[in-house]
């Protein structure tokens, strides 16, 4: 069976095509995105605007079109921490559905943290013991730990790197001041659920998904996307601590230079990884591991273990046109 994956996220619209079958891992046929930035949308009071609403659409629209081209049996479509957070959430489900017939689905922030976590734990399997999952997306952070597939406790906060350069960077390179005071509001925002996680036990594996992730990895040494899926890569808490010191000095455009950073990740690397770094302190993490599966390759899996029931085919009906 032929999946599609469409994740409605507040950097990007993204769709991923993959062959499933039950007892193995899904088989990528295609990857296609294209930037949002929903956050850059929002009014003073919290709604996301027409012409954000109408930047969707026309994404979704794509997208939902790319998935019919490409053969997909089923498409399964949601939204994540920018729709979630929208003050007129539902005015945009509707408008999305009444225009492309795509009828999306907000996750809640624990359940986008729960279904990441499942993800890492296939990725790394039961020899893994307990492990800690963390995912930075552009509206919110994900936290997890457990021993099963099922994590024993999960978090949702919003401390995405979008979110927190849209609302706290002003100057570009950021201002002194603000690097330190958004440090002393993650961290107060970190207090409470990293308590809870820590009081499960020390995990053996800390995991790292993400772009985010990925980036700060790469800039600290890790093997390029080109090296493939199976290749180690780890992000260190002093290896990180060393590379906020050098991009927070410099602008967007020299960051944009790096790489392994795109220029629409340029913006917001900075506070991407300020959140990485309290996380990892907050939680005694030294060595994170980035693993290649995350939250789409999660949803993925949960359909597959459904089976082989009514398939509902991708595209319009005539009730929706």
């Amino acid at each position: 069976m032929r999946l599609g994956v469409l994740d409605v996220g507040s950097n990007t619209v993204h769709l991923v095509a993959v062959d499933a079958r039950r007892g193995g891992p899904p088989t990528p046929m295609s990857d296609w995105k294209t930037n949002l930035k929903l956050v850059e949308y929002l009014d003073e009071d919290g709604a996301i605007t027409d012409k954000g609403i109408k930047k969707l659409t026309d994404n979704v629209a794509e997208a939902a079109a790319l998935a019919d081209q490409l053969g997909c049996d089923e498409l399964t479509p949601f939204a994540t921490s920018a729709v979630r957070s929208a003050t007129n959430a539902e005015q945009i489900l509707e408008h999305v559905h009444e225009k492309t017939g795509v009828r999306l689905t907000i996750l809640s922030g624990e359940d986008e943290a729960r279904i990441t976590f499942l993800a890492a734990r296939r990725w790394y399997g039961w020899s893994a013991g307990r492990i800690i999952n963390l995912d930075i997306g552009g509206g919110s952070l994900e936290m997890s730990t457990g021993v099963n597939e099922e994590p024993d406790c999960a978090f949702s906060l919003n401390l995405g790197a979008g979110r927190l350069t849209h609302n706290w960077f002003h100057t570009d390179p950021p201002e002194r001041k603000k690097i330190n005071l958004l440090r002393d509001y993650i961290d107060a925002e970190l207090v409470e659920p990293t308590r809870t996680m820590r009081n499960y036990g020390s995990a053996r594996l800390a995991v790292g998904t993400s772009k985010t992730f990925r980036t700060l990895a790469r800039l600290t040494g890790a093997a390029p996307s080109s090296a493939g899926l199976h290749i180690t890569r780890e992000l260190t808490a002093p290896g990180l601590r060393q590379l906020i010191a050098f991009i927070s000095r410099m602008t967007a455009v020299d960051r944009a230079e790096l790489e392994g950073v795109s220029p629409s990740r340029s913006q917001q690397i900075v506070a991407g990884a300020l959140v990485a770094e309290a996380a990892m302190r907050a939680l005694n993490i030294n060595k994170l591991e980035i693993c290649p599966w995350a939250l789409r390759e999660g949803i993925i899996l949960r359909r597959i273990e459904q089976g082989d029931g009514p398939v509902r085919k991708v595209g319009r009906h005539k009730d929706n046109e």
